[in-house]
């Protein structure tokens, strides 16, 4: 049963919805917390909780750039298979409203003028 060690890790993963979210932020790319707070509506202690399971799992990885932290996803493969489930469950998930860029976050991508304050 050892041999389904990795594939149980990463259902349990992403078992989740605000990690699902989360991971449907990432497709487009790094992201920092106050980015996913503004797309996704959670506060910033509710991602980063869910963002340790992921990276505990081996799914994302966090880089320091001054005051920010910025998560991405180690892997792509991973959403080939949440695009598998969707497809295997009709649903397509959430609709995707949040863009690369979004207005009113105070992240540095989406307004660079903040890019000296941290998130």
């Amino acid at each position: 049963m050892a041999a389904y060690d990795p594939q149980t890790k990463l259902f349990k993963a992403v078992g989740h919805p605000a990690r699902l979210a989360i991971l449907d932020v990432l497709r487009d790319g790094e992201a920092c917390v106050c980015h996913m707070e503004t797309a996704l509506g959670y506060r910033q202690a509710y991602i980063s909780q869910h963002l340790m399971v992921l990276r505990d799992a081996g799914l994302v990885q966090d880089r320091r750039d001054g005051w920010n932290i910025f998560y991405s996803v180690i892997n792509p493969g991973v959403f080939d298979v949440l695009s598998a489930a969707q497809s295997a469950t009709g649903s397509h998930g959430a609709p995707r409203t949040h863009s690369r860029k979004i207005e009113n976050c105070p992240c540095p991508h989406c307004n660079p003028v903040a890019e000296a304050a941290a998130c």
